[in-house]
């Protein structure tokens, strides 16, 4: 058994970081999602290994392109409305792998 938390020097053991996001497979997936948005769709796209930075700007690449707000969340990119094959054409365009995920 080994020590964990002292009183003179509080946590013994150093906490791991965990990265922030998982890292994807590589392939790109669009899912159309309603639930707890009374009925407004969105579309999510996950999968997409970029840092913050990048990734807002492929948003806003996104956004432009599809002619629609959204905005980026947990490292997923939600853009509103149903418009998953004009972004499919946009993101297989820029080079990723891309597949319509969900209902």
């Amino acid at each position: 058994m080994s020590l964990v938390y002292s009183t003179e020097t509080g946590r013994i053991k150093p906490e791991e970081e965990k990265p922030s996001r998982p890292k994807g497979d590589g392939i790109v997936r669009i899912q159309r999602q309603t639930k707890g948005r009374k009925g407004k769709g969105v579309c999510i796209i996950t999968g997409i290994d970029l840092d913050d930075a990048p990734l807002k700007r492929l948003a806003a690449e996104l956004k432009k392109h599809c002619g629609c707000g959204g905005s980026v969340k947990d490292g997923a990119i939600e853009i509103q409305g149903d418009a998953r094959d004009k972004m499919k054409a946009f993101l297989e365009k820029k080079g990723y792998s891309v597949k319509l995920a969900g209902g």
